[in-house]
């Protein structure tokens, strides 16, 4: 038997010059067919036409925190802070939801016993899936964090806040989820599409070397092998050579 509760759902979009993708989102968020939202947005102190943007819509979203940052993962942070809803989802300001996102996220939360839900995503294909099995061998495991990840805020808390000495802190704190705490998730199905993630985002800027060794210290740092970690390592660039030497060439350039 299905329930119909409506759970409170948190929607924390972070943002910084995105003059061009932040209006689409805001709209995504604001004509869900799905009316208990609470939607909070960080921007980092945006320089273009964004805070205009925001000023439009501030009536129509509950908080709206414009201030210096950290980078993304503090951001991020100080929205989930401030949720109130039993769940809580991440939209980035280049991405978007389809009509009936949480509509969706809500019936998974009311119909299965799960701690938190990967949602299917257009990415530059249809990401479909969650499969924690292969977290110790490959983070190709699930669909996006933001539009595809909503997860209940309390279990979000107790295993943290994202930790900002990572380029990929969402990595991290997946790992942490899966195997230190054995939460438990599921996914959508294939045809039940929650939104799009654009290109050109945040992880597109993070150089290959780089995204390489943080994913080390992730692993690492979360107790895995670290002969197994150094294979891993290894095997990544054995299947991207061309990605890698250009990743090393750029960044020898840089210096």
């Amino acid at each position: 038997m299905q329930k119909f509760k409506n759970n409170l759902i948190t929607i924390i979009t972070v943002v910084k010059n995105a003059e061009q993708t932040i209006e689409r989102s805001i709209q995504s968020v604001l004509n869900q067919n799905y009316d208990y939202i609470e939607y909070i947005i960080i921007d980092g102190g945006s320089t273009d036409k964004t805070i205009e943007i925001l000023k439009k819509y501030e009536k129509k979203i509950d908080k709206i925190i414009i201030e210096q940052d950290n980078g993304i993962w503090d951001a991020m942070n100080k929205g989930i802070k401030k949720a109130k809803g039993e769940i809580v989802g991440f939209l980035n300001a280049d991405d978007f939801y389809n009509p009936d996102a949480v509509k969706i996220v809500n019936n998974y939360f009311n119909n299965h016993k799960i701690d938190f839900l990967f949602g299917t995503v257009m990415k530059y294909k249809l990401m479909h899936g969650f499969n924690p099995w292969k977290i110790k061998l490959s983070f190709g495991f699930y669909t996006s964090h933001s539009v595809g990840f909503f997860i209940k805020l309390k279990k979000h808390m107790e295993v943290g806040l994202y930790n900002p000495k990572y380029l990929s802190a969402d990595l991290d704190f997946f790992y942490k989820m899966i195997v230190n705490f054995n939460l438990k998730g599921i996914s959508t199905k294939k045809n039940e599409v929650l939104g799009t993630f654009s290109k050109g985002g945040y992880s597109s800027k993070i150089n290959y070397i780089d995204h390489l060794k943080d994913l080390n210290s992730i692993r690492i740092d979360n107790n895995q092998n670290k002969i197994l970690v150094k294979l891993l390592y290894f095997i990544k660039i054995i299947k991207k050579p061309i990605k890698f030497l250009k990743a090393k060439t750029n960044k020898s350039t840089k210096i």
